[in-house]
């Protein structure tokens, strides 16, 4: 994989962990909801309006144009396994931004994809 392709199929990983942690502090900004007949619209006003939720999805977004061209240049069988680089930065950024739990069974779960990212990219 060349430097360009590399790049691309990064910063795919990035944007999209970037569309999950502003999704995440979208959420926690308008606090637990339930869908009923009644909410259906004021929930999807609150939504559709916070920033962070848009900001996730304006990345989903773009994310989807840049993996498309990684996947030009990428076998998919080397470029989706990337993938799994954004629940490694995920769950740091969550323990980081959010305060989520880091546990030792899930810094173990962590390496070994980590170990398994670096196994396929020397394929």
């Amino acid at each position: 994989m060349n430097f360009l392709s590399f790049s691309l199929v990064l910063a795919g990983v990035l944007l999209n962990a970037a569309a999950q942690l502003l999704l995440k502090a979208g959420t926690n900004s308008i606090g637990a909801f339930g869908f009923t007949a009644d909410n259906v619209v004021p929930v999807g006003m609150k939504v559709a309006s916070n920033p962070f939720i848009v900001g996730g999805l304006a990345c989903y977004a773009v994310s989807v144009v840049v993996w498309i061209m990684a996947l030009s240049r990428v076998e998919v069988s080397l470029a989706y396994p990337m993938l799994s680089i954004g629940y490694v930065i995920n769950a740091l950024a969550a323990w980081y931004l959010f305060g989520e739990a880091l546990t030792a069974q899930r810094m173990v779960g962590i390496g070994t994809i980590v170990v398994g990212v670096f196994l396929v990219a020397r394929s």
